[in-house]
């Protein structure tokens, strides 16, 4: 057994989907964002918000029909999450794919699988609701992050000069897709090629 394995043993690991959170769940998971936007994670803020703001986006996002929250939790504590975001209804011609968004895991609760397993529970999401296809994209100095995405199958289809600023300098983006296979019936690639 590896070290990683052995400490992932040793600690309890979750991922769930919310539907609320309480009061001391927003506090660790706005104490974990921060942490994460500190390091440099993917959360498309660049600067710590503080509880106040955070807690206001999480909940939210708790509030928007098209999107779900994923809290991940180590030893029962919330130190990271991810957003599937759905199309709105009126966008039939792209009902078949999602997004997975401001996906992170806390400095403090990385290097023991969380990240992987937080992207999984929301591909399987994704593919239960009947979605195909899951798109995704990333800040290019995001290494950690590529590198988790690319290693779970996600294709890399496009780079975006201009994508974000950070600190006063241009950063490019990665944009991702992944195909996802349904529990039944058509394969998701005769779904993606119109066959019947």
């Amino acid at each position: 057994m590896n070290a990683s394995a052995a400490l992932q043993s040793a600690r309890a690991l979750a991922v769930e989907r919310v539907e609320h959170l309480s009061e001391a769940d927003l506090a660790e998971l706005a104490e974990a964002t921060d942490a994460a936007i500190i390091e440099g994670g993917g959360f498309g803020w660049v600067e710590p918000q503080g509880r106040a703001a955070l807690v206001r986006h999480f909940r939210g996002a708790l509030l928007v029909p098209e999107r779900e929250l994923f809290v991940a939790r180590l030893d029962g504590h919330p130190v990271g999450s991810a957003q599937l975001v759905r199309p709105p209804r009126n966008n039939e011609a792209q009902a078949f794919s999602a997004t997975l968004t401001h996906a992170y895991i806390a400095p403090y609760a990385r290097g023991v699988g969380l990240a992987r397993m937080l992207v999984q529970r929301v591909e399987e999401r994704a593919a239960a609701l009947g979605h195909r296809v899951l798109n995704l994209d990333v800040r290019e100095t995001q290494r950690t992050a590529i590198a988790l995405f690319e290693s779970l199958g996600y294709v890399h289809w496009g780079t975006h000069p201009f994508y974000a600023r950070v600190k006063g300098q241009t950063v490019a983006g990665r944009f991702y897709y992944k195909t996802l296979e349904p529990g039944r019936g058509r394969s998701t690639g005769a779904l993606m090629d119109g066959a019947c």
